[in-house]
């Protein structure tokens, strides 16, 4: 089947987001592994992307583990010095599909304040059809229910949906739904793929 929207993952698909890389510029290496072990970054980062408050979250965690404080508080002072920067083909990749007609969505673990701020920063994430944000939604990726979330909305059968996301479990569970899914590994692969499926000509993905 022809898919009949495209559905993108944002981070480091569209915006890299490498939060060790960011550290490794402010401290050495061994310090920042430290911290990762000590500290559950990214836990803290699920919780915001399932709704909760992102500065609050982020200045609470650096309350409750001192030694770090500076550090973690960090994960929301240079926030944006993380989600840097964009990937430009994939970006082009969006707008070329836009300006054929072919609906295009977001589905991403994000969380609420810090997509908007996150818009403020890259005006393409207004450009969506449709966002789905996991904070909005209350469920991230790769549970089922956000899948089938997005399927109520949007009305398109599972088959009808192309979902690329860089993370092999969250392609997974969409396949598992009957989504048509691409582990995006760069721009190149996912604008041939988007060729492969008659979306886009070779020029438009160009």
């Amino acid at each position: 089947m022809t898919p009949k929207a495209v559905v993108y993952d944002i981070g480091n698909v569209l915006i890299e987001w490498q939060p060790e890389r960011f550290y490794d510029t402010i401290m050495d290496i061994d310090r920042r592994k430290r911290l990762f072990a000590e500290v559950d970054l990214h836990g803290m980062n699920e919780e915001i992307d399932a709704g909760a408050l992102f500065r609050e979250t982020i200045y609470d965690w650096a309350d409750r583990h001192p030694d770090w404080a500076n550090e973690i508080r960090l994960w929301h002072d240079r926030w944006i010095d993380m989600a840097s920067p964009i990937i430009d083909r994939s970006l082009r990749l969006l707008r070329a599909l836009r300006g054929k007609g072919v609906p295009v969505f977001a589905l991403s673990n994000f969380g609420i304040h810090s997509f908007a701020y996150a818009q403020t920063q890259y005006p393409f994430l207004t450009e969506f059809d449709r966002p789905y944000i996991s904070g909005h939604m209350g469920v991230t990726k790769p549970s089922a229910r956000i899948y089938e979330m997005v399927e109520q909305d949007c009305g398109l059968p599972p088959g009808a949906l192309l979902f690329t996301d860089d993370r092999a479990d969250n392609i997974a569970a969409a396949a598992a739904r009957g989504w048509q899914t691409h582990l995006f590994d760069g721009p190149d692969a996912w604008a041939a793929r988007l060729v492969a499926e008659g979306l886009l000509t070779e020029a438009e993905a160009g």
